[in-house]
């Protein structure tokens, strides 16, 4: 059994693609609605294009805001890229989890997790080429105009923005662009390392490489608890440039988390059908269940005290993220989606025992909630990008269908080149006998 080998067959191959190429039609598709009247597009392009006439004419470029199409376009990709990128350092983080806990139950699951982590240089190279592109569109921060007081013949600057200008010493392109370049070479460095001392194991045995990995993953813990944080407050929170909130760092990692739970779950279920992975049995899914079940609940919690805080303090600057999502005609339908989505139906679904046993049902919340939490990144990045010009619909579902076809291809590749099961983890005779 621990010599199991994942094949990437040319079937999966031509399906994986098949789901590319439909994800490509449905965001031409979408384009082409847009422009040609669907979902009110040639009202948003001329509204667009009025308030883009007024900057320039007040001395405001705002630099490249085109048609509403692009930067709907320039939005998703945004939104796909983290949330993705997100998915991928959490399978990496859910394999730390387990050495530095030294669990014994996850040793015939973890190798499922481990080649999530070689989307991150994909993610790293496409984030830096889509702020290059559409950082003008996304980021407002990213405008020269908001941090002169004085225009060149020294009259007041009437698109001065002291706020944004008070940030300017975290928010300068140097310093963003390095901390992104940082982020991914560390975490896809520190992944490699986990990686490779886990492929040494199964040819050498014995315990020196799991005390490798458990100092490893230790390492990895402490960076990705800072690095994560930092990285949602700099590719999520900074769109919203007024608004903060202390707890964001910590609501982003729960989306992440429990999308990526749901992510590894899903591909169990997958392998378990193909007749891969013998020695996972039931109570390693309930384990898996109860991961998923618990941190819905977590994220909620997150979510309703971030919530809770902003409504009742009641303070301008804090509540208009929330006002711009539950007034909007836009929004306001996902928002409450959002909720059920998330917190509602993995939460009657998996309470009990015998549904976190049950390939069916956890299927059927594994995808509800990884859909889930993609729409809560969407509600996190459109509403600040695209104010009132933003919509949902083929571009939407066409672009997620992209990533995630790509995602895919990604790790099964990667999932073929080396064996299913840890072959010398030192625990693997607990995992075998897992009972709860």
């Amino acid at each position: 059994m621990t010599d199991e080998k994942f094949e990437f067959t040319g079937d999966l191959k031509k399906k994986t693609i098949i789901f590319l190429i439909v994800g490509i039609v449905a965001v031409v598709l979408g384009i082409i609605l847009i422009n040609t009247g669907g979902h009110h597009g040639e009202e948003h392009a001329a509204e667009h294009a009025v308030e883009a006439a007024g900057h320039a004419e007040a001395g405001g470029d705002h630099g490249g805001h085109g048609a509403v199409w692009l930067t709907r376009v320039k939005a998703n990709l945004w939104i796909n890229n983290v949330f993705f990128a997100g998915l991928a350092l959490i399978g990496v983080f859910f394999v730390a989890i387990q050495y530095v806990a030294q669990a014994g139950w996850s040793a015939s699951i973890k190798r499922v997790a481990e080649p999530y982590g070689y989307w991150l240089p994909v993610a790293g190279g496409l984030m830096l080429i889509l702020f290059f592109w559409a950082g003008h569109d996304i980021f407002h921060w990213t405008h020269d105009y908001l941090y002169n007081e004085f225009l060149e013949d020294g009259s007041p600057n009437p698109d001065y923005d002291p706020i944004i200008a008070g940030k300017t010493w975290y928010l300068s392109l140097p310093f963003f662009l390095g901390r992104m370049i940082v982020f991914f070479a560390v975490w896809f460095l520190m992944f490699l390392a986990i990686r490779k001392q886990s492929l040494l194991e199964d040819i050498h045995g014995g315990d020196q490489y799991w005390r490798k990995m458990v100092k490893l993953s230790a390492i990895f813990i402490v960076i990705f608890a800072v690095s994560s944080s930092m990285a949602a407050w700099d590719w999520v929170m900074s769109i919203d440039t007024h608004w903060f909130s202390t707890m964001f760092g910590w609501y982003v990692f729960a989306s992440w988390w429990v999308a990526g739970l749901a992510s590894i779950t899903l591909l169990i279920l997958f392998l378990k059908d193909r007749g891969y992975l013998k020695m996972v049995n039931s109570n390693h899914l309930h384990d898996m269940g109860k991961f998923i079940w618990a941190f819905s609940i977590f994220w909620t919690y997150i979510w309703f005290s971030q919530f809770l805080l902003i409504y009742y303090a009641n303070i301008p600057e804090e509540s208009v993220y929330f006002v711009e999502r539950l007034t909007s005609d836009h929004y306001k339908p996902i928002f409450y989606v959002n909720l059920i989505l998330n917190f509602v139906l993995p939460f009657l679904l998996l309470m009990t025992r015998d549904a976190k046993r049950h390939a069916i049902f956890l299927k059927l919340v594994c995808i509800i909630i990884i859909f889930g939490h993609w729409l809560d990144f969407y509600l996190m990045v459109t509403p600040g990008v695209m104010k009132e010009n933003g919509g949902f619909g083929f571009l939407e579902l066409g672009m997620l269908l992209v990533f995630a076809s790509a995602f895919t291809y990604v790790l099964f590749t990667q999932l073929a080149k080396t064996p299913l099961v840890a072959r010398n983890h030192p625990m693997m005779e607990e995992s075998m006998h897992h009972h709860i």
